[in-house]
């Protein structure tokens, strides 16, 4: 076996063999696979897998990595035999919930660019002859959904980078990674060293083992879940085909099934969790048992084959010939876990990746690995996208089993899980409970949505929601944004991460990155965008200049704290977290200014204190970051201070701010009033998938002035001009409120997807934004957008449609 190696990959599974393949396409050549189980059927998920590729998701990212997937699947084959059977799939409606829930997932498919159709109790039962019709409502059908021998696909793919030179090895186990200075050194096996500078973790359920070999925890847990397979179905005898069913979801009994041959497969998630520490799971030995394969237990299982007999009446005189209870991986928000870490140079993760997105996360971290970046978004599942609390072991198993008993369920954007909380609490949440707040939690923290106090600020005119659009909502949050409005509100905007980066080269780190000009006198504040070398968005942030070398930056979460700690290594500067040891308010609205001088001796005017500069003041005792920026369209600031001296801060802000009007007002709220001056919201308005100048913020790229990464590729965007662009869109109907991604169309053809929607309550219409081909982005064009089935009138707008001058953020 190899001594040094440009890369070794842990992990000879669905995903280890895509990433190699991909790596190998793209000319890598030094790379080396080790496998602890033997070499193609090694024991893992991928072994025991049924392989259904559902492609159709909410997440986007899930739904390309999918599309991607069936990409590679179905060109492959070993020794002539297909690795991927393209079917189709139907799911299925047995209840009303269920049959809306199904047109929603339709139009995510729309809006991602998949095709779907919702078909009759008697179509389905075309497709599937064995589904008895008068059990249903109707069905889901995507014709490239189908079925991966994953074993079969795994060679394939191993084959074709072991002839481009890859090397795998079988049999041999990991028992070290040793590390250097920040940095992976070498890989220790149970066959000797492998010097290397990277190594590519794909393990799966061995993974958080792997991690702490390395020091670094991986987010996930393995989970037992229930396959059985029948007996032979008297309905299939002479079955010659493997599968030529489409494969199946039940998911209002947490089932799915597909085709052996003569038999039937059914899984089961109806059952609760069954969590298996990654370090119980025995090493591959001679057992005929997979290590991957825990004991069946049938008490779980009795009421799920009632269900699926009821469905297939087929089934109803079969037995069951094998039955196990498989290991998969689930990570706390049921995401995979993708990228280089942060905080060990050169060791990448693939993990907790299902066969569904195997070969697409295999392209993706091996573009990622050889350019710099994905070529689809990745901000959902990059490796670095948690918080510290969430790689605790509490943590992750009870948010993680929660993810399992939520795989089937009809889960809104605004659902809230009940586990772990409170966790991460504002200095200000005494008050706020006081106060009546409803708390969303938001990277654990708890974070206000509206407060009940303020249900005496109720008029009448506000309007009234039902079904989808009236989960997680309350009148309140309109009477809120009203009354910040006219007044003053209170926002808790301590779940704003933020960083100081300090240090000799802190402004050449921030102009190397940013698309923004930093270098500006101390106090300025400067909005900026971080982009990829493709030019599309990573990441917005705001960066106040302190000092020549201190800067504090409002960023994103983790994945920017990873990013700019990443870019940083090997310079003379620190990029430091100080999210948690302080708390911020949010101070806007006609009366903030005069609020706030009523308690501060500095000169708070728009002329000594302009929009968009920083500056420390005091505000009564409290020594406080102030910036005068606004994100909701008012006049006002956005008040630091450490966090020993935030409930002081906000009990002297609410008792000088009652001679004023001044309210607590939450998220919603605080949402409403940024679409309407349509601010744009990372991961929704901007993301990789988009650049700058299509987002309408072209005003921050300054490429004239110095070099940054993405400027090469953001002057080639702006002289070949954009294809498409960020629109405005006003709802014909001011009473149907929109949640996001919802699929546009025009003249029938879906040409987009609502990135953000809200009710304006200032203007009283319902209002979304959505990126439009340029040929439909003037104003006047109507268009029609998607929801539950129907489709509703809209027109594009000229945007911002509040106070379009800006004149209120500079009163």
């Amino acid at each position: 076996m190899q001594t040094d190696a440009e890369l070794v990959i842990i992990g000879a599974g669905i995903v280890g063999c895509s990433a190699a393949a991909a790596l190998a396409r793209r000319g890598w050549r030094d790379v080396v696979v080790l496998e602890q189980g033997p070499l193609f059927a090694t024991g893992g998920s991928s072994s025991h897998a049924p392989g259904l590729v559902f492609q159709t998701n909410s997440s986007q990212t899930i739904c390309q990595l999918a599309q991607a997937s069936v990409a590679v699947y179905r060109d492959l084959d070993l020794d002539g035999q297909p690795c991927f059977a393209s079917v189709g799939s139907l799911e299925i409606a047995t209840t009303p919930e269920r049959w809306a829930d199904l047109h929603r997932r339709q139009e995510y498919a729309q809006s991602w660019g998949l095709v779907g159709a919702l078909l009759t109790p008697a179509q389905a039962a075309a497709q599937l002859p064995l589904l008895d019709p008068a059990a249903i409502l109707g069905a889901y059908f995507v014709a490239t959904d189908g079925t991966c021998r994953a074993v079969r696909a795994a060679e394939a793919l191993a084959r074709q980078a072991i002839a481009a030179g890859v090397c795998f090895h079988g049999g041999v186990e990991v028992t070290d990674i040793v590390r250097a200075r920040g940095a992976v050194c070498a890989v220790e096996t149970s066959h000797g060293r492998i010097a290397t500078r990277r190594v590519l973790l794909c393990a799966g359920i061995w993974g958080p083992r792997i991690g702490r070999m390395a020091g670094l925890p991986v987010a996930l847990t393995p989970v037992q879940h229930q396959y059985v397979k029948t007996l032979p179905l008297a309905a299939l005898a002479g079955e010659v085909r493997e599968i030529g069913h489409p494969i199946l979801r039940h998911q209002d009994a947490r089932l799915y099934f597909r085709q052996h041959g003569a038999c039937y497969g059914i899984g089961s998630y109806a059952h609760e969790p069954i969590l298996t520490r990654a370090a119980d799971i025995r090493r591959h030995d001679a057992s005929a048992v997979m290590p991957s394969v825990m004991p069946f237990t049938p008490e779980h299982f009795a009421e799920p084959w009632l269900a699926a007999r009821a469905l297939l009446p087929a089934l109803e005189s079969i037995d069951a010939s094998t039955a196990i209870n498989g290991l998969f991986s689930f990570t706390p928000d049921g995401l995979p876990l993708v990228g280089e870490s942060a905080q060990l140079s050169g060791f990448w993760v693939a993990e907790a990746v299902w066969v569904t997105q195997g070969a697409g996360v295999g392209e993706q971290v091996a573009e990622w690995m050889t350019s710099g970046s994905p070529t689809i978004d990745m901000r959902e599942c990059n490796v670095n996208r948690f918080d510290a609390y969430a790689y605790t072991e509490a943590y992750i198993a009870t948010r993680g089993a929660q993810q399992y008993r939520e795989v089937y369920d009809i889960i809104h954007p605004l659902q809230q899980v009940a586990q772990l909380r409170p966790l991460r609490t504002s200095p200000f949440y005494c008050r706020q409970q006081s106060l009546g707040a409803h708390c969303f939690e938001a990277r654990g923290w708890e974070r206000p949505y509206w407060y009940e106090t303020n249900r005496a600020l109720l008029d009448g005119s506000e309007p009234t929601r039902s079904g989808w659009a009236a989960q997680g909502w309350s009148p309140i949050i309109h009477a809120e944004h009203r009354v910040a409005r006219e007044r003053v509100a209170m926002f808790d905007m301590t779940t704003l991460a933020r960083c100081e980066i300090v240090g000799t080269d802190a402004l050449a780190l921030l102009q190397s990155l940013a698309t923004n000009q930093i270098d500006r006198p101390l106090g300025s504040l400067i909005y900026t965008m971080l982009c990829d070398d493709r030019g599309g968005v990573l990441s917005d942030i705001t960066v106040t200049r302190l000092a020549d070398d201190r800067f504090w930056v409002a960023h994103n979460g983790p994945n920017d704290l990873a990013y700019l700690q990443i870019a940083a290594r090997g310079a003379q500067v620190q990029v430091r977290d100080v999210t948690g040891g302080t708390c911020c308010i949010g101070l806007w609205g006609p009366q903030a200014a005069a609020l706030l001088q009523s308690r501060c001796d500095d000169d708070l005017a728009q002329t000594n204190f302009p929009y968009l500069t920083g500056r420390k003041i005091a505000v009564g005792a409290i020594p406080v970051l102030a910036l005068r920026v606004s994100y909701v369209g008012e006049a006002g600031w956005e008040l630091y201070s450490s966090a020993e001296y935030g409930l002081a801060l906000w009990d002297l802000l609410w008792e000088a701010g009652q001679q004023y009007g001044v309210i607590a007002a939450g998220r919603g709220a605080f949402e409403s009033m940024r679409v309407e001056k349509g601010y744009r919201f990372y991961g929704n308005d901007i993301h990789t998938g988009y650049d700058p100048y299509a987002a309408g913020l072209g005003f921050a790229v300054k490429p004239k002035d110095r070099a940054f990464r993405g400027r090469d590729a953001l002057v080639q965007i702006k002289a070949a001009g954009t294809t498409q662009q960020l629109c405005c869109l006003m709802l014909d109907d001011p009473t149907l409120v929109l949640l996001g991604k919802e699929p546009v169309f025009s003249s029938s053809q879906c040409v987009g997807y609502v990135t953000s929607a809200t009710y304006g309550a200032s203007v009283g219409r319902s209002i979304a934004y959505a990126y439009l081909p340029l040929a439909l982005a003037a104003q006047g064009t109507p268009v029609e957008i998607a929801y539950f089935g129907v489709q509703y009138r809209a027109t594009v707008v000229a945007e911002p449609v509040f106070d379009p001058a800006g004149a209120r953020m500079r009163g």
